[in-house]
Formats: structure tokens, sequence, C-alpha cells
């Protein structure tokens, strides 16, 4: 479809909950596209998602009412709540930073207050990026090394890619759990009788807050269960998913370096378009499932890009809360005043 054809579509009746639901309506202030129809990756047969932002009633605001988000699930269409967008802005969501990067022509809806968001954008862009957008990051090459450690691997050596994953999370945690965790993980002969070698742990700490060991521990768990996750592959299916991820990996590495090094928010990847397509269509991929050397080289790369933008940015580290909130209010008076 192109956008002529989507402009179309959503003055059909399969989206007269825009105009009929009691949040949305009038009080849609931003419509645009998502996902690769917003990143300019759209394929044949590609999803059409659409995402947008609508103000607080008065009721929500000052009454004990209260209107975080609609969802339809049926045309994979969100609507975040102004205040909602505002929190998630603050932590730098990428879902929620890149609905104020699009190509002009893809809001389908822009009042003057989403047009003052949208212009506004830059009092929540901080060097909070770097945890949001690289955690993305990591979650897609956690998921795309996982996947590709098939089962017929020797099992100590599925060990270390389990024990590689987590150290991958090491900088991460120590951005997040400022205090020292104490824990040394590292691979050692077992006495299981499945298990030739396995993870083992020591732990040594002090006075540590239970739930910062609590957040370590449930990363720590995830990376597993994700792994165990890998037993019953569809590969003809899981290979569609890995170029996918392969695809979003690279896309979220070129925004956030982007993003820390001041270029602002660019959704629709342009002049990375054919690049992103060729991972989608698997150039990368081998016949036995796994991904070429350049693949893996152009990621170590980009990583070294991103951590000298992490350096180097003269982002601030957070958002002016004070000029935030003045904005906040700035655009719910006019909703309180009716004058939106």
């Amino acid at each position: 479809m192109n956008i002529q054809q989507i402009k179309e579509k959503i003055k059909s009746n399969t989206y007269n909950f825009l105009r009929d639901n009691e949040h949305l309506g009038n009080n849609i202030i931003l419509l645009t596209l998502g996902g690769s129809y917003a990143y300019g990756t759209n394929v044949e047969g590609s999803d059409l998602d659409i995402r947008g932002v609508a103000l607080n009633k008065p009721q929500e605001l000052i009454g004990l009412s209260n209107f975080e988000q609609f969802q339809n699930r049926e045309t994979d269409t969100t609507i975040y709540s102004f205040n909602k967008v505002v929190n998630l802005l603050l932590n730098t969501n990428p879902n929620i930073v890149e609905m104020f990067g699009c190509k002009e022509d893809h809001y389908l809806v822009l009042t003057d207050i989403g047009k003052l968001l949208k212009d506004h954008i830059d009092l929540f862009i901080s060097q909070r990026a770097i945890d949001s957008f690289g955690g993305y990051a990591n979650q897609q090459l956690r998921r795309l090394q996982n996947a590709l450690a098939r089962d017929h691997y020797p099992q100590a050596e599925k060990e270390q890619h389990i024990l590689n994953s987590i150290n991958n999370q090491i900088s991460h945690f120590e951005r997040i759990y400022a205090a020292e965790y104490g824990i040394k993980l590292y691979i050692d002969k077992s006495d299981k009788e499945d298990y030739e070698n396995e993870i083992f742990m020591d732990i040594n700490t002090k006075h540590y807050p239970l739930r910062d060991f609590n957040g370590i521990y449930s990363e720590i768990n995830n990376i597993v269960k994700e792994y165990g996750k890998l037993n019953h592959r569809n590969r003809k299916k899981d290979d569609l998913h890995l170029n996918k991820h392969a695809q979003h990996l690279i896309r979220l590495y070129l925004m956030a370096i982007e993003i820390l090094e001041g270029n602002g928010i660019h959704t629709y990847r342009e002049n990375d378009r054919e690049l992103l397509l060729s991972i989608r269509g698997g150039a990368y991929m081998k016949e036995d499932g796994s991904y070429r050397q350049e693949f893996f080289e152009m990621v170590n790369d980009l990583d070294k890009k991103l951590k000298y933008a992490e350096k180097n940015t003269t982002l601030k580290k957070s958002p002016d809360m004070k000029k935030v909130e003045e904005f906040v209010m700035e655009v719910n008076k006019k909703v309180i005043c009716n004058e939106k």
C-alpha cells in the first residue's frame, strides 16, 4: 500500500473506532504509521501499524476518570494518552520516540497541539537514550545470538554462549544498578549427568538493595529462559523472525547514534533502506541459518560508534523537569479551557 491507499483505508469502517471511541475522535492530536511502514522497510504483505496520541479529557485531568491508552489488536492500532506519552518520552522509550521522526506525509493527523508536541520533542531527549535504545538493541542482539546457537551444538559450547549473552548485560547492569553488584559468573566442570560444563557464580556483596538484586537476577533469568525456548524451532518461520531481529538491531543502533550525536530523530530510514531491506531479505544469512561474518563486523563497528557517541554526546543527562512540567501544563490548560 502507498500512503494514499493507507489514508483511504483509515477512512473505512474498519477504523471507525478512531472516530467513535470516547477517548479518541477530536481528542487525537497525532496519528502516524508505525512498524515497517514507518521505517520504510515494508514489503508485500507487511502489517499496517498505526500509532497516535490523544489528549486527556478534563475529567481525566482534574476528576476521577483515567485514560492511558487505547488498543485495537485487529488493526494493530495503539493510541496513547498525552500524559502517558509524556512519561514514556521522559525515559526516551524507542516506540514512542519513533512517532516523532516519521516522514511528513506519514502523519495522518497532526493538529496544532500535535505539532506543538512534535516541535518540543527535544525537551524529552536526553542521555537516557543510551539505556532505552541501547537496551532494545541489546535485546535484539541477544535473541539473534540465542537463536543462532543450534540444538546440535555441543553442550559446553551452548553454555558458553549463555554466559556470553549474560556478560553482554554487564555494562547495562553497571548503569542501572550503580552499586557494585558483586556477582562473578564463570564456567566450570559440572557434576550433573547431562552437563559437561555449566555456569557457576560467586556472590560477594554486603548491604545490597534487595530490589536491585532482584532486578539483576530477573534479567539473567530471562536470558536463560529465552535460550531454553530454542529446543523447538520452526526453521523457515524462525529464519524470517531472525532476519527481522537482525534488521531491527541495525536500525536501533543507527537511530541511537544519530540521537546521541544530536542529529535528531529519523524514523524513516531513507538512506539505510536498501541495507535494512537486504538484511530482512536474508542477504547476510547463510544456507545453514547462521550469519555471515560481515554482519557481525557491521554490528561491532556500530557498537564502537555507539560507545563513542555515549562518551561524547552533548545531550543532557536527563530532561529539564521544570521545562517539561511547564509545557505539560500549557497543553493541559488548553484542554481544561477548551482551547484545543
